[in-house]
């Protein structure tokens, strides 16, 4: 049971543990330093890349393992054309050239124009790229990380972290997103048999 060293621990301590592991990652240091000099309004490296940096690390696997993409979020409203993201997201892919895992930017300022078509229902008009993550399908998931003013790496975890040290993967029912929640969930399951979802 040495994967759940940190569960149940307050939450500063796991907030600590989870900065240390990140930043221990050669991988997830890179990609963070990248995102940093990007330097994007409101940026924000969430979900996977991270969660899965964890579990790969209390459970003995290698970097990288069992993570698609690094994705990377943005908040700017003051264009809210297709063009203007498009932009952005090509010179993204010349900043990240050379990093081994590719990296999926969005601007969260746009999803509720695209977000009805591609799953049939809608979603609130964020203002920030922190209040999207309050909507992921699985709290689990539910975290971010930035580099502050300071250069100091500032967590995003609005609903704790207990769910990441815990290996279980809880539903967020602000959002119908079952499926999503479902799908994440035993895709986490075939890479980490650790991991308990809970259903929706």
């Amino acid at each position: 049971m040495d994967h759940l060293h940190y569960f149940g621990l307050p939450f500063e301590a796991q907030r600590a543990a989870f900065l240390d592991i990140l930043l221990s990652d050669a991988l997830v240091r890179q990609a963070l330093v990248c995102a940093r000099t990007l330097d994007l309004p409101d940026w924000l490296a969430v979900s996977g890349v991270l969660y899965n940096s964890v579990w790969n690390h209390l459970t003995g696997k290698p970097s990288g393992y069992g993570i698609k993409d690094v994705d990377l979020f943005y908040f700017d409203d003051s264009d809210l054309s297709y063009e203007a993201e498009d932009a952005v997201i090509r010179r993204a892919a010349k900043h990240f050239q050379g990093l081994p895992l590719p990296v999926e930017v969005r601007n969260q300022a746009r999803v509720h124009l695209w977000y009805p078509q591609k799953f049939g229902r809608p979603c609130p008009r964020y203002t920030s790229s922190s209040e999207s993550v309050r909507f992921f399908a699985s709290k689990t998931h539910a975290v971010g990380v930035r580099y502050d003013a300071d250069c100091q790496l500032e967590l995003l975890a609005p609903f704790g972290l207990d769910d990441v040290f815990s290996f279980r993967v809880t539903p967020n029912r602000a959002m119908d997103n079952q499926r999503t929640h479902e799908a994440k969930g035993q895709r986490a399951r075939d890479y980490w048999p650790e991991i308990t979802v809970v259903p929706w």
